[in-house]
């Protein structure tokens, strides 16, 4: 298996710690420091452009980091659904590459697979009802 590139290791790394409720700590500390200060600095645009400008920095450079981690979480999800319908006998293998299909293509699937789920569940009730008939003739 090949090294993870630097910005892997540090999007993997940046995404453990600010998912941590140390981090959440820290970042409330900021803020109430900051609150704290306000009198300080007589509450001037300064003290205000501070809090702003460090927040979009931060905001900014978290949606690379959470794109990332999300990226390689979805790709490792979508191999690991792919193999288990590989494996698995009866699975359709046309589903194999359903990340790769038109919107149209799509729509038209989940339909066959709603009508699917819609057809076990009223049989799964018919089912129910038919044996609470049975226990009350019992």
């Amino acid at each position: 298996m090949a090294k993870p590139s630097a910005f892997t290791r540090l999007a993997k790394k940046a995404a453990s710690f600010t998912g941590r409720g140390t981090c959440f700590a820290l970042a409330l500390l900021i803020v109430l420091v900051w609150g704290i200060s306000g009198p300080l600095f007589k509450f001037s645009d300064t003290w205000q452009l501070v809090i702003n400008t460090g927040t979009t920095i931060i905001t900014f450079l978290m949606v690379f980091l959470i794109q990332n981690t999300q990226n390689r979480d979805t790709e490792a999800m979508q191999i690991k659904l792919d193999e288990l319908i590989h494996v698995t006998r009866r699975a359709n293998n046309e589903l194999l590459d359903l990340e790769e299909m038109e919107e149209k293509e799509l729509d038209k699937l989940r339909q066959h697979y709603e009508s699917m789920a819609a057809k076990a569940k009223q049989a799964r009730a018919g089912r129910a009802a038919g044996s609470s008939d049975d226990q009350e003739i019992r």
